[in-house]
């Protein structure tokens, strides 16, 4: 049974950038630079043919590039830490994004998102890092910014419910339209399909 969610993947530039800031920070279990992301939606643990129905409806989207830009960092956790991410900026085109698969998802019958969307990724995971701890990495390295880039395509993810912070395969990848061609990051090879059956 795959655990599933979407997301939007780094430039390479954006994920050394982000794994020069690992470190320094107390019982955190920093995420591999390989896995880093921008979740869209969590979909979590589904059956095969459920897999499969999301695989369909999510081709279905005709959507613009994406600008990415991060540009802070910040952390989850109301009195206890659990996560420090960077942010990464709403736009218009991310949020219709994300919406529009909120949408897919609902008629597919999988439930609401109770959270409210705040575009990120994830850089640690705090098993026992403090409010103080968080608070010093964070004002150490809070002026994080990278350069822009293009998201010329979105992904369904699988991880192994086992552990957290990955590995994530990549099931599907799904092309967004850019303006004059397709970015430079784009990679041909990775369009490959697969069956969840």
């Amino acid at each position: 049974m795959p655990r599933l969610f979407t997301g939007l993947e780094i430039s390479a530039q954006t994920g050394l950038m982000l794994s020069l800031l690992r470190g320094g920070l107390r019982g955190a279990r920093w995420i591999d630079p390989e896995n880093y992301h921008i979740t869209l939606r969590f979909i979590g643990d589904v059956d095969d043919p459920t897999a499969d129905e999301i695989a369909d409806a999510l081709a279905r989207i005709r959507r613009d590039a994406v600008e990415i830009r991060v540009n802070g960092l910040g952390s989850f956790g109301n009195g206890k830490p659990h996560a420090v991410w960077a942010r990464v900026e709403p736009n218009r085109a991310l949020m219709e994004l994300q919406g529009e698969q909120e949408r897919i998802l609902q008629r597919l019958r999988l439930p609401a998102e109770r959270r409210k969307y705040i575009p990120h990724v994830t850089l640690a995971r705090c098993r026992s890092a403090t409010n103080q701890d968080v608070a010093r990495w964070l004002s150490e390295h809070g002026g994080f910014q990278a350069p822009a880039f293009t998201a010329a395509r979105f992904v369904l993810f699988s991880s192994r419910s086992s552990v957290g912070g990955g590995p994530y395969l990549v099931e599907e990848a799904y092309p967004l339209s850019v303006a004059g061609g397709l970015g430079d990051d784009f990679n041909a090879d990775a369009f490959a399909g697969h069956d969840f059956g």
